[in-house]
């Protein structure tokens, strides 16, 4: 495995990381949860992602107990907070009230003193932003949280972020956690160019396109035992698969077959070529899955590779 600073902090993370959305706590047994999260760690994985959301804190529960036996020093938790937890008007957000309750829950939840990224896992547009970070700032004060880190904002918000902290003297975030992978590619533009100003790292979600890129939806067939059979899932599988998308896997693949690599770690690399990418956050359901991922970090494609890819992708 190998490690990339998260941003202008200190932290090294691993370049493949392990999430829990849609998996652990729902689709995914515990033991087989377990058994994934601990073959990850023994691959040298040592970033572990949720939210507060998934299942209602239940994602939360199976990844801390899955890994309380290790060191907590060895090993990086993120947790977020921003959707809904309950039906009263206070119970989403970035208040202060919302950030500092839900952060509470969390590390209740887990059984931790702390943990060390914290995701506002939306922008609020009904919350000052300088109330958000100074609710933030305060938790890291308190050691609860040791970096602050955003999902899905907009470039114009990350700037918005960095310039309200260094008003107030606030801790700045070092990390956002936006969408990307060859079909999904919006951040190249502003997020990471804004990014990279502001010594902030990405740490990307949904590599694959739902599975999209690991080949197994060849023909627009959608296998009943695979991630897009689920209902939440389905929707944007059904959104990316078209003639020319599949077309663009097959040639893929056979680009991949030429490198000697699978499609996954193809596609992986690709994201990893980014050096403003700290690590790109996997979806695992078995140990099988996250060992095939961690070995894109060993794939340094060429020049050439590079070039085929984007001729590939533009047709």
């Amino acid at each position: 495995m190998k490690y990339r600073r998260l941003g202008r902090s200190g932290l090294k993370v691993s370049e493949i990381s392990l999430g829990s959305w849609l998996t652990f706590g729902k689709t995914v047994d515990e033991n087989v949860a377990s058994k994934t999260i601990h073959r990850a760690y023994e691959l040298g994985v040592n970033f572990f992602d949720s939210a507060n959301v998934y299942e209602r804190g239940e994602g939360e529960r199976v990844l801390a107990r899955s890994l309380k036996n290790y060191p907590r020093e060895s090993y990086v938790i993120a947790t977020k907070a921003f959707w809904p937890m309950g039906e009263g008007p206070n119970d989403k957000g970035l208040s202060r009230k919302h950030i500092i309750e839900q952060v509470h829950a969390s590390l209740k939840r887990m059984n931790l003193d702390y943990v060390d990224v914290f995701y506002c896992h939306r922008y609020d547009h009904e919350t000052p932003v300088d109330e958000t970070l100074r609710a933030i700032d305060d938790l890291i004060r308190q050691g609860k949280i040791l970096y602050a880190g955003v999902s899905e904002w907009s470039a114009a918000q990350i700037q918005e972020a960095v310039s309200t902290a260094d008003k107030y003297l606030l801790d700045r975030i070092v990390v956002n956690q936006p969408q990307y992978n060859m079909f999904h590619r919006d951040i190249e533009e502003e997020i990471i160019p804004v990014s990279d100003k502001n010594g902030i790292s990405q740490v990307v979600f949904s590599p694959l396109a739902q599975g999209v890129l690991t080949g197994k939806y060849k023909g627009g067939n959608i296998p009943p035992n695979s991630r897009g059979a689920n209902g939440n899932v389905n929707m944007w599988v059904k959104k990316i698969i078209n003639d020319i998308v599949l077309t663009k896997i097959e040639r893929l693949e056979g680009l991949a077959n030429e490198l000697e690599i699978t499609l996954p770690e193809l596609a992986l690399a690709w994201i990893l070529r980014q050096p403003n990418v700290a690590s790109t956050l996997v979806g695992a359901s078995r140990p099988e899955q996250i060992e095939e991922n961690v070995k894109a970090t060993d794939v340094v494609l060429s020049f050439d590779s590079l070039q085929r890819i984007e001729e590939i992708l533009t047709i």
